[in-house]
């Protein structure tokens, strides 16, 4: 065995490493209360609309003018996607569902405290 060896791990006392050499993600690890959004703020509406067009065809679920930061808008995008089963996207501060999703969106936006309304035609 090297002298120079370091006892990583032990059933005695866990685990020995400095805290430098832990993972990145170890130490900065969020909560769920810092992910989830807040209530919109007062006056503000996010508007929630379907579209084809520049898409072959294809029904995509547009959610704009979201009143969030850059990283909040991207968990919102994370849970819908989960809560109607599709894939989709953040874009600046509009996100991009699969599919025609407006009910499910809305339902789901107004449960999280957001003042959400069908745009277009």
């Amino acid at each position: 065995m090297p002298s120079d060896s370091e006892l990583v791990w032990s059933s005695d006392g866990g685990d020995f490493r400095p805290a430098q050499k832990q993972g990145a993600k170890k130490g900065k690890r969020r909560t769920q209360a810092a992910d989830a959004p807040g209530p919109a703020p007062a006056g503000s509406t996010i508007k929630v609309k379907r579209e084809t067009s520049g898409r072959k065809g294809k029904t995509a679920t547009t959610i704009s003018e979201i009143p969030l930061g850059e990283a909040e808008t991207k968990a919102l995008a994370k849970k819908l996607k989960q809560h109607c089963g599709v894939g989709g996207t953040a874009r600046g501060s509009s996100i991009e569902l699969q599919g025609d999703h407006r009910d499910k969106v809305i339902a789901f936006l107004e449960k999280e405290g957001h003042r959400a309304v069908k745009a277009g035609g």
